[in-house]
């Protein structure tokens, strides 16, 4: 059976920066791991930051988890009725704001959630954010949580919308430009966690859904079957009917078992239990943890760069593209007694040379040193 032998874990400011990465074996547990990053980081914080994740985060039993241990979220709702929502007035989108140069409009509802809870039901209210892109004439759904933050409706979409949508994602750009699957070495040791979802509640479950099948189509035959009657009016023995109506009978039973059968057998196994399964082995991470540290300190510093070129050259749809445009220049490199000069070759568009130089200059002001004390310096010019 194959699995994801492992998931990296990695989390994002509201900048793009990477805080915080993790890497889990098999699928990943994204659910206990966004309830683990609160704990991990609330001390250093102080106030605790919204947690902002996709789908595979979504359901009741977890928002409610979410709401106990005080953690304020936001995320897409799962199952939306799009036609639906086309039916919803113009009107009720009362709130208007732009977000990387495209038009949305908004407003609020509820969407509440049914949980068992100590042996009895709970109900949870969350804010439903609707939300339409009339760049794209496409509306969807929001859900939030403040932890009594006061967030404002456009807030709360700000949010779901500096993570995804029409933005430079930091999970899309990294996988552009840096392996961050590339794990520097394999060596392996035998896993702890030897729990695997129980390989005989799939095959039951396929079991039931064809016995339900049979169930259906027999169903259908004796709803179209005629009924034989003798002369004085009794039912005739051996008719089609009668023997459909013996084999949904003997169907459902069958369907009642293998559903009571399903019902007892565990969610979990462990695979050493089950034959012709091997163990699990764990991949060392040594080398990948320092590796993803370098390749996040490396996205990081990019970001920070990115965003100085971006006082200097605000043109939101060209800017990174400058950026990569700069560090791929040639140029030359000459060492003197006391300093290592860097010199570019100047970009041929004024507007973009101009910001070239200043980024140069801003670079400088670090007073960066090599580790033989050398200063480095950065400049734009021509042959020297």
């Amino acid at each position: 059976m194959m699995i994801p032998g492992q998931t990296n874990m990695v989390t994002c400011d509201i900048t793009g920066r990477i805080v915080d990465f993790e890497i889990q074996e098999g699928k990943g547990d994204l659910k206990s791991h966004i309830v683990e990053l609160k704990q991990e980081w609330e001390e250093e914080l102080g106030e605790i930051p919204i947690m902002v994740f996709d789908r595979e985060g979504y359901g009741g039993e977890f928002f409610n988890n979410l709401i106990e241990n005080r953690i304020p979220f936001v995320t897409w709702e799962k199952h939306i009725d799009s036609k639906e929502l086309e039916k919803i007035e113009e009107g009720k989108y009362t709130e208007k704001f732009e977000m990387n140069e495209k038009e949305y409009m908004v407003f609020e509802g509820e969407k509440k959630f049914l949980i068992e809870e100590n042996q009895g039901k709970k109900t949870i209210t969350l804010r439903r954010i609707y939300l339409w892109n009339k760049s794209s004439n496409r509306r969807t759904c929001g859900l939030a949580w403040d932890a009594c933050k006061e967030l404002s409706t456009v807030q709360c979409a700000e949010a779901i919308l500096s993570r995804w949508g029409a933005s430079e994602n930091t999970f899309k750009h990294i996988y552009d430009r840096h392996p961050y699957h590339y794990h520097p070495g394999f060596k392996t040791q035998k896993s702890k966690n030897q729990i695997i979802t129980n390989p005989a509640i799939k095959e039951i479950e396929k079991e039931i859904k064809r016995v339900r099948k049979q169930i259906d189509k027999k169903h259908k035959e004796n709803s179209k079957a005629r009924e034989q009657i003798n002369k004085d009016g009794s039912r005739r023995e051996n008719s089609k009917k009668e023997r459909l109506e013996s084999e949904i009978k003997e169907l459902e039973l069958n369907y009642k078992q293998l559903l009571e059968k399903k019902k007892d057998l565990p969610e979990k196994v462990d695979v050493s239990n089950l034959e012709n399964y091997r163990s699990f082995q764990k991949i060392d991470n040594e080398g990948k943890n320092l590796f993803d540290f370098v390749t996040a300190s490396v996205w990081n510093a990019r970001k920070e760069l990115t965003d100085w070129l971006l006082s200097h050259y605000p043109n939101k749809n060209e800017y990174v593209d400058l950026f990569y445009a700069i560090t791929e220049c040639h140029g030359w490199v000459k060492s003197e007694s006391e300093r290592v000069i860097v010199r570019l070759e100047p970009l041929q568009q004024e507007r973009r040379r101009q910001a070239q130089e200043q980024l140069c200059k801003q670079l400088n002001s670090l007073r960066a040193q090599l580790p033989t004390g050398k200063l480095l310096q950065i400049e734009v010019g021509t042959s020297p």
